[in-house]
């Protein structure tokens, strides 16, 4: 197959975001397809980025051949730092050069977007139609619905033309990628129907986080010395609520409970707000890790720690699919979390960690205290955690899936023109 692959924020393992697509990209390619890769080429690592006076670029990075636009920005956690109008114009104007650019290149079998953000969609329709190809759509987030639930969408005449654009999409799309079965209840209930949608989660990465990573490297570099950690590693951003995790830190402390600390690491939008809270408290419990474009010393990191945190503001929005999660999954480490549904159900059923209330803070110290205090419980904990990651969420298996969608889309249009 000839596959063109839309997504804005698509970076190697040398970017600070999430690599599903360039690893799904790189199996298609070693499978013998030809993906092409339309991306912003703003903000994005070198390799990636636009030289200055062009529109666009053509290069090849591991096999995939990428095609950076100068169009909005390929980091997303720059874009959480701007007002929801600039972010906007920057979707917009992504998706209008997509498209322009889009159908300038070569008719490729299938068209593959995948969203955040939603607008994502309207080149991958645009371009699909153009070439007369199928195309198919990965939902990562349920917009605008994931924002609502958030009360960062209230505006009725936005959540209105939203909803419009999301139902254009799904109803345009062949076929359907949701990342979790929430999700996928979250896009039937549009009207789509259920053999439409195929549920692909994130994958664990299982050669860069594993157990058997020396522990020493990450600890010296953290100063965590012989104390009990739990690491959260991502975004934090509004939707993380990690005041949790800072309000628990201050219960450990004034426990006296400095045998135990968390370490923080990451960027985003409420970075300085969560240090300044933790200064205020004059927590000696907290390390704020910088965040670093290599993976491989996010894996060291988290081989340093003995649990690790999925964490999100309390809210109606339950369909996640955090990288964390099976990252930490691959790693071998016991997972505590607090958000329910599909993943608390999952780590509870294996025997990997532990689900907490989303608003209280006095339960993650206490399950903190308990995993401290039971390591035999947490090291068999971790040995379920790299069980399940091997048997479930292998990325070799689940970027099958894809590929098969890939492939019945285009047989199925082939057979429906005919």
């Amino acid at each position: 197959m000839r596959i063109l692959y839309l997504y804005q924020y698509f970076m190697t393992r040398s970017g600070f975001t999430g690599t599903r697509s360039y690893e799904f990209a790189r199996y298609l390619v070693n499978q013998g397809h030809e993906v092409t890769m339309l991306c912003s080429g703003l903000h994005n690592e070198q390799r990636l980025t636009v030289p200055s006076g062009k529109q666009f670029f053509e290069t090849e990075v591991d096999g995939i051949r990428c095609v950076p636009i100068a169009a909005a920005c390929a980091n997303p956690l720059k874009i959480n730092h701007m007002s929801g109008y600039r972010r906007w114009l920057l979707f917009m104007q992504f998706a209008k050069l997509a498209e322009r650019v889009g159908k300038q290149l070569p008719r490729h079998d299938v068209v593959f977007a995948t969203h955040v953000p939603l607008t994502i969609g309207l080149p991958a329709m645009s371009i699909s139609r153009y070439h007369d190809v199928p195309f198919v759509f990965e939902v990562r987030d349920l917009w605008p619905q994931a924002l609502i639930n958030f009360g960062a969408l209230k505006n009725p005449l936005a959540i209105w033309w939203m909803r419009r654009m999301e139902r254009k999409i799904y109803r345009a799309a062949n076929q359907i990628v949701a990342l979790s079965p929430g999700m996928k209840e979250g896009i039937v209930a549009t009207g789509e129907p259920d053999e439409k949608v195929t549920v692909i989660t994130n994958a664990s990465d299982l050669d860069l986080f594993r157990p058997d990573l020396d522990r020493h490297p990450g600890r010296a570099r953290l100063n965590l010395g012989d104390r009990f950690a739990a690491i959260y590693f991502g975004a934090l951003g509004f939707a993380n609520g990690l005041e949790l995790v800072i309000e628990a830190a201050r219960i450990l402390q004034e426990r006296g409970r400095d045998d135990i600390v968390i370490v923080l690491h990451g960027d985003g939008g409420r970075r300085t707000m969560l240090q300044q809270l933790a200064n205020s408290y004059q927590l000696r419990n907290v390390v704020f890790s910088e965040p670093v474009p290599d993976k491989s010393i996010v894996a060291e990191l988290v081989a340093a720690c003995d649990v690790c945190l999925t964490i999100y503001k309390a809210s109606k929005e339950h369909t996640w699919s955090p990288n964390k999660m099976f990252d930490a999954l691959a790693a071998g480490k016991p997972v505590v979390i607090n958000v329910p549904g599909w993943l608390t159900e999952t780590i509870e059923s294996n025997g990997c960690g532990k689900g907490i209330d989303p608003q209280d803070p006095q339960q993650l110290a206490g399950t903190l205290e308990a995993l401290e205090a039971d390591r035999g419980r947490c090291a068999e904990m971790g040995t379920n955690a790299r069980a399940l990651a091997e048997r479930e969420f292998a990325r070799e298996t689940l970027a099958g899936r894809l590929e098969h969608v890939l492939e019945s889309a285009c047989e199925n249009y082939q057979n429906h023109k005919t």
